[in-house]
């Protein structure tokens, strides 16, 4: 069986005052982390450093009593995150007439060995934001925003959008203003006893790299693999911080 892991982050600055309010983040008592709270972090680098890590988000509303979580793409600007989707699309309908949302973004960093399965845990970043999206004030320019972002220069390698296109479209933001951070990482805890067992004990780091392009069957020949899939080909790009070595292999 797969736990939380309690290991608290080396990095992570103090909590608040359990009576208190946390200075550097947008807490609340929908927000505070009452499972393994050690975890929480409160410092807005943290939320940044999550978001700008990832690039898919579950974003949840309610429709008539029923919750909805679909995955969608998503960019932090600043102190907004954007989204954007068919206007067609009854999750899009519902954020954009202001329905309350919950979005999500866990990033997977590592899976955690223990010398018992109810020692054994993931490591993780995660950011939840609560909040009501309104209309981006300008939607060309988020959609530029969201494109980059993404797809880096890429903005400026396809044709313009249409008014049709955009028309299609909402182009929405969510405002940083109630969220919460959870971090986990560091060895495995197991119990005294468990650590004198022959069981071998540790962490596997979860990385995401980019393959080799792989050229759509209706591309004309003759047109060259441009700068913003080249930088994605040529380098690797693991999601997963470098892992202290604490022993032999």
């Amino acid at each position: 069986m797969l736990r939380a892991h309690r290991h608290a982050p080396s990095a992570a600055p103090k909590g608040p005052d359990r009576e208190g309010t946390p200075v550097d983040s947008a807490g609340s008592a929908r927000t505070r982390v009452r499972r393994i709270a050690e975890l929480q972090r409160f410092d807005r680098a943290a939320l940044d450093e999550v978001l700008d890590a990832g690039k898919l988000a579950h974003v949840a509303v309610v429709d008539d009593g029923q919750p909805y979580a679909l995955p969608m793409a998503y960019v932090r600007d600043e102190d907004r995150i954007l989204l954007h989707g068919s206007t067609g699309s009854r999750l899009m309908r519902l954020l954009h007439d202001g329905a309350p949302t919950c979005v999500t973004v866990t990033l997977l960093d590592g899976l955690v060995f223990a010398r018992s399965a109810f020692e054994s845990s993931m490591h993780y970043r995660c950011a939840m934001i609560l909040g009501v999206c309104s209309p981006a004030p300008d939607p060309l320019d988020a959609l530029r925003i969201m494109t980059d972002s993404l797809l880096a220069g890429r903005w400026n390698e396809v044709r313009p959008t249409t008014s049709k296109e955009l028309a299609g479209t909402h182009i929405l933001q969510l405002q940083l203003d109630e969220w919460s951070v959870k971090i986990s990482d560091g060895d495995p805890e197991d119990p005294p006893e468990d650590q004198e067992l022959d069981i071998w004990a540790g962490v596997v780091p979860t990385v995401t790299t980019y393959g080799d392009p792989r050229p759509s069957g209706d591309l004309r020949p003759g047109i060259a693999t441009p700068p913003s899939v080249r930088r994605l080909a040529d380098r690797s790009t693991p999601n997963a911080p470098a892992l202290p070595s604490h022993g032999p292999p």
